[in-house]
């Protein structure tokens, strides 16, 4: 079965828990793995991922935390997994640069599911943060 990686399920509620917050205030990794009941150490690693490709922003201080850089409504989920995880795929073979399988002379399935890995990353493309707020 295809599903998201937990990482990913608590990037995507951290972010959508931050895009809610007020413009100007920030929320600390803290604050959202309490409320959340997300490991801490984990949900920093993830907030760090994405301040790093800019969709959220990191503020130190007493005053620190992290806000939402891109409006929710311009922000692909796309982005935000890319971000944690790497680009998505349904099999090793969709990622060619990774790709070790021995069957690619005789695979019958690869072609058929570069089709649905397509559909998924044109859904995943479109959809933005607050198509789930």
């Amino acid at each position: 079965m295809l599903k998201l990686s937990k990482k990913v399920e608590y990037g995507l509620i951290a972010v959508k828990h931050i895009a809610l917050e007020k413009p100007g205030e920030t929320l600390t990794a803290k604050e959202i793995s309490q409320k959340y009941e997300i490991p801490y150490e984990l949900l920093s690693k993830i907030l760090q991922k994405l301040a790093k490709e800019k969709i959220i922003a990191s503020y130190q201080g007493s005053r620190g935390g992290y806000s939402l850089l891109v409006k929710p409504n311009e922000l692909k989920l796309s982005n935000i997994i890319e971000a944690i995880e790497g680009p998505l795929y349904l099999t090793e073979c969709m990622d060619n640069e990774n790709c070790d399988c021995n069957k690619t002379d005789c695979c019958t399935i690869k072609n058929p599911l570069e089709k649905v890995q397509s559909n998924i990353n044109e859904i995943l493309n479109k959809l933005t943060l607050s198509e789930i707020m």
